[in-house]
């Protein structure tokens, strides 16, 4: 038995070494699967390159002391003016050009963008070029720079500033154009391919992952849907195509993440889908008509949803109706809760705002809320955005009383430019105090405490008395002609 035990030992010991030292045989599928991932970052580059373009912009010189050069979240932002920078735009600070003297007030501008087919055709010995407006914004001159090194001299066909677009023009033909994708399709983790002209190093590829999808409420444009990537993008990538593994553009690259101005593994695309809408009317019109419906809403906080009876914070709030609006002649109401719009669920005021933005004006479409509880559903109409009117607002409420207010007197309404009753008006704040902390200022007027209007400041101390048993209270305040919704929290 201990001879016997001894040889299956050795046996086992020779398995184990062989085991060990006998390399792991790849299959020739798997081989060529790898071969096929290698190579395909290389046939993206050698299909897509051709029709990228390298912009270069003459333009008018604005001073760095302009304001449009900070960061839109202010000095006190976390992570300094530099949080959001643009690739040669003006609102952000980083990488711009300093202003050159009086005697020389142009200055030069550089960033990327690509030839695209339409598919309403244009005219015949034309081709068009998307790219991003702030890339062109202000030009006198625009040379296109292709990769076989033809120039052309470029003009902007149209642009629409609220979506960071724009389209251009060049007498050339038989050009090659990019295929254009569905952003909609994109996944989270989805490889895909950016390719620009970063610090004017021509035709550059980098690649990344999808980060995120549906980025909004970032303070860059009116209207935001942004793909969020770690594809490596930098100044001079803006206006470029970031691209599928199918070579189709699924989104054009517009700003960054940073503290420094460079790249920090954070960039933002606009998805082709909404590009794609934007690009063909300014081909067919020069300009860009959204959709209006003359609301001011604002996302639910779970304070807010719990002052309206709701069990979660599905939804967004209507704050204002605008009267005599599409909203208005509809009959939605203040208080409502839109929960869908087009059959899409509404959880965020940016989805809302783009959805209600790219309906075409005269489209009957139906708007699901709850108000007093039940759902029901509102046909509306939707109308012609102006320029006069205002687009729907996110309004942002602080969940955390330290005011003063007054029956609103003639002297008080001429001091404040207030309505005499209707409402109270405040006319001082505590600093540091749960009012100061929730944004109300001196001069704004509380309509409503727990939505019932209070027109004397003895309505509404009876009211707020009520409401310190529950530890809260819902304000309706307005200021500057604007109203929005507040719960204060007593300490």
């Amino acid at each position: 038995m201990k001879r016997v035990s001894a040889s299956i030992l050795t046996i086992l010991l020779l398995f184990l070494l062989l085991f060990f030292i006998t390399p792991v045989q790849t299959s020739d599928n798997e081989i060529k699967s790898l071969q096929q991932t290698g190579k395909a970052f290389a046939s993206i580059a050698r299909a897509v390159s051709p029709s990228v373009v390298f912009i270069q912009v003459e333009g008018k010189a604005i001073s760095r002391s302009d304001p449009r050069y900070y960061s839109p979240f202010g000095d006190g932002w976390p992570f300094g003016e530099d949080f959001l920078n643009e690739f040669f735009g003006d609102r952000f600070r980083g990488f711009q050009h300093p202003q050159r003297p009086k005697d020389h007030p142009k200055i030069m501008g550089q960033g990327s963008g690509f030839i695209f087919a339409d598919k309403q055709g244009g005219v015949a010995d034309k081709s068009y070029l998307l790219t991003n407006y702030h890339v062109v914004k202000n030009a006198d001159n625009i040379q296109i720079t292709l990769k076989d090194g033809r120039k052309f001299a470029a003009k902007i066909t149209g642009s629409d500033p609220q979506s960071d677009l724009a389209v251009l023009e060049i007498k050339a033909v038989d050009l090659p154009p990019l295929k254009l994708g569905h952003s909609a399709k994109l996944e989270v983790g989805e490889w895909v391919v950016a390719i620009g002209n970063p610090f004017g190093l021509s035709h550059s590829l980098t690649v990344g992952v999808v980060s995120a999808i549906g980025r909004n409420s970032l303070g860059l444009n009116d209207y935001e849907d942004f793909i969020q990537t770690d594809a490596a993008i930098n100044p001079g990538n803006s206006g470029g195509p970031l691209v599928n593994l199918n070579s189709e553009v699924v989104g054009i690259n517009t700003a960054i993440f940073s503290r420094s101005g460079g790249y920090m593994g954070i960039g933002f695309a606009v998805p082709i889908d909404l590009a794609k809408s934007i690009a063909r009317q300014l081909i067919t019109s020069g300009k860009v008509t959204r959709g209006y419906l003359g609301l001011v809403i604002q996302d639910l906080s779970l304070a807010l949803a719990e002052s309206f009876g709701l069990d979660g914070q599905d939804g967004i709030l209507v704050s204002q109706v605008s009267p005599d609006s599409p909203a208005d002649e509809a009959g939605l109401k203040q208080g409502d809760i839109i929960t869908a719009y087009q059959d899409k669920a509404i959880s965020d005021v940016g989805t809302f705002r783009n959805l209600v933005a790219m309906t075409a004006p005269g489209n009957q479409e139906v708007v699901t809320i709850i108000r007093d509880g039940k759902t029901q559903t509102i046909q509306v109409k939707i109308g012609k955005q102006s320029k006069a009117q205002k687009t729907a607002a996110e309004i942002q409420s602080s969940e955390e009383l330290g005011l003063h207010v007054e029956s609103i007197t003639p002297y008080l309404a001429r001091k404040y430019d207030v309505t005499p009753g209707k409402g109270v008006v405040v006319t001082r704040i505590i600093p540091g105090s749960v009012a100061a902390m929730a944004g109300i200022e001196s001069g704004s007027v509380i309509l409503q405490v727990n939505r019932k209007g209070v027109d004397t400041a003895g309505e509404f101390k009876r009211a707020i008395d009520k409401s310190r048993s529950n530890k809260s209270v819902l304000l309706l305040v307005e200021k500057d002609h604007q109203q929005r919704y507040l719960v204060l929290s007593w300490r």
